[in-house]
C-alpha cells in the first residue's frame, strides 16, 4: 500500500494532467487551423493517459479517483481562450509547461512522462512564439521559438492586463482610504476617487507611451545604422558576422564561409546582425505605442473603478465599508487571475492578495487620520 505522501503525490498528479487536457481540448475546440489543432489535440490525449496512470495508481491502493469539478484556474483559463483565442493565453500556458517540465524528475514511478513532459513544453513555447506560422522565415521562426519567454519576464498579455487593473485597483483603494481616514465628507472622497483615476490613467498611459515610443526610435535608429554599415563597410560587418558564427560553435573556417554566403543577401545580413548584434526583433520593435497607451488607459480605469463606486450611491461609514468590501472582492479576483501565471494555488494567490491589499489600504487610512487629526 502507498503511504499518505505517495497518495497526496498521485492526486496532484491526477489534478494537474486533467487540468492541461482540458485547457488542451479547449484549445483544439477553439482552434481554426488544422495543423494546429492536431497538436492540441495530441496533447490533450497524452495528458489524458497520463491522469489514467495516476488514477489507476489510485486504484490500485483501494481510492477511487473522485469525479471532482474543474478548478477555478482551469474554467478560468477555457473561459479566456474561448473569449480572446489561444494566442492570448499561449504565454501563460508555455510559462506553465516550462516550470512544470521537470516535475516528473525524482518520481520513479513516473516511467517517460517525464520526458513527455519537457517534449510538451518544447511544443508549447514553439507554437507561444509563432513557431507554426507558415509564412514566417526559417530565421524568423526560429527566434520566436526562442524568445516566447520574454512575454513571462517582462508580461504577457495576460499577465499585463492583470498587473495593470492591480496598479489602479490598489492605489486608488489606498487614496480614497486614506482621504476617509482624514475626516474628508463624501462628495470630497468622490472626487479625489474619480481624480485619482483619471490622472492615474493618464499618467500609465503616457508613461507607456513614451516608454514604447522611445524604444521603436532608439531600436529604427540602431538598425539603420547597422543598414548603413552593410553599404559603406561590408566587410567589417562581413567580420561581425564570422565572429557571431564563431561564438555560436562554428569553426573559423565555417564560420568565414557561412558569413560570406550570408553576406550575399544583405535583408538577410541586417535582420541577422539585428537579431544577435543588437538583440532586437525587426518585426516588432516594441509594439504600437497607442495601444499600448490606449490599453493601459483602460486597465488601470478598470481597477481603479472598483472602490471609487461605493461613493456614488452610498455616504459615510457604509460607503467605506462597501468600498472596503468591493475592493477585497476585487483584489481576491486579481488574485486568481495571477495564480495562472506564479504556480500558486487561486486560494492562496487570492488570499495573499487581499491581505496585502488591506494592509496597504489600513496603513494609508492611518496616516491619513493621523494628518486629519494633527491640521485640525
Amino acid at each position: 500500500m502507498a503511504s499518505k505522501h505517495e497518495v497526496k503525490r498521485f492526486r496532484a498528479n491526477l489534478s494537474d494532467e486533467l487540468h492541461s487536457a482540458a485547457l488542451y481540448e479547449t484549445l483544439a475546440k477553439v482552434e481554426r487551423d488544422t495543423a494546429r489543432k492536431e497538436i492540441y489535440s495530441d496533447l490533450a490525449k497524452s495528458e489524458r493517459e497520463h491522469a489514467q496512470v495516476w488514477a489507476d495508481k489510485l486504484s490500485a491502493n483501494g481510492i477511487r479517483p473522485r469525479a471532482a469539478a474543474p478548478a477555478v484556474k482551469t474554467r478560468l483559463m477555457k473561459m479566456l481562450v474561448r473569449i480572446f483565442g489561444a494566442d492570448f493565453v499561449l504565454p501563460t500556458l508555455a510559462a506553465a509547461e516550462h516550470a512544470d517540465r521537470n516535475k516528473y524528475q525524482g518520481q520513479p514511478d513516473a516511467g517517460r512522462m517525464s520526458a513527455d513532459e519537457q517534449h510538451h513544453a518544447a511544443v508549447v513555447q514553439a507554437l507561444a512564439g509563432g513557431a507554426g506560422d507558415p509564412q514566417m522565415s526559417q530565421g524568423a521562426r526560429i527566434a520566436a521559438a526562442e524568445s516566447w519567454h520574454k512575454g513571462v519576464s517582462s508580461g504577457n498579455d495576460l499577465r499585463a492586463a492583470v498587473l495593470g487593473a492591480n496598479d489602479g485597483l490598489v492605489s486608488n483603494f489606498c487614496l480614497i482610504m486614506g482621504v476617509a481616514g482624514a475626516g474628508t465628507g463624501n462628495k470630497a472622497i468622490l472626487l479625489t476617487g474619480l481624480a485619482g483615476l483619471i490622472a492615474g490613467a493618464c499618467s500609465m498611459a503616457l508613461g507607456e507611451w513614451l516608454s514604447v515610443t522611445n524604444a521603436r526610435e532608439l531600436a529604427s535608429t540602431q538598425i539603420a545604422k547597422e543598414a548603413d554599415e552593410l553599404e559603406t563597410s561590408p566587410q567589417a560587418e562581413e567580420h561581425e558576422l564570422a565572429l557571431i558564427y564563431r561564438a555560436k560553435g562554428l569553426e573559423a573556417g565555417e564560420a568565414k564561409r557561412v558569413a560570406s554566403q550570408m553576406m550575399r543577401d544583405k535583408d538577410k545580413a541586417l535582420d541577422t546582425l539585428t537579431r544577435e548584434e543588437l538583440g532586437l526583433d525587426p518585426a516588432e520593435l516594441g509594439g504600437n505605442p497607442w495601444s499600448a497607451a490606449g490599453v493601459s488607459f483602460c486597465l488601470f480605469s478598470v481597477g481603479a473603478i472598483f472602490p471609487t463606486m461605493p461613493f456614488l450611491w452610498s455616504h459615510g461609514v457604509s460607503a467605506i465599508v462597501q468600498c472596503i468590501v468591493l475592493s477585497a472582492l476585487a483584489l481576491a479576483s486579481i488574485g486568481v487571475f495571477t495564480s495562472l501565471f506564479n504556480g500558486r494555488s487561486a486560494l492562496f494567490s487570492s488570499f495573499r492578495q487581499v491581505i496585502i491589499g488591506l494592509l496597504a489600504a489600513g496603513f494609508t487610512f492611518g496616516v491619513g487620520h493621523a494628518l486629519g487629526v494633527s491640521i485640525s
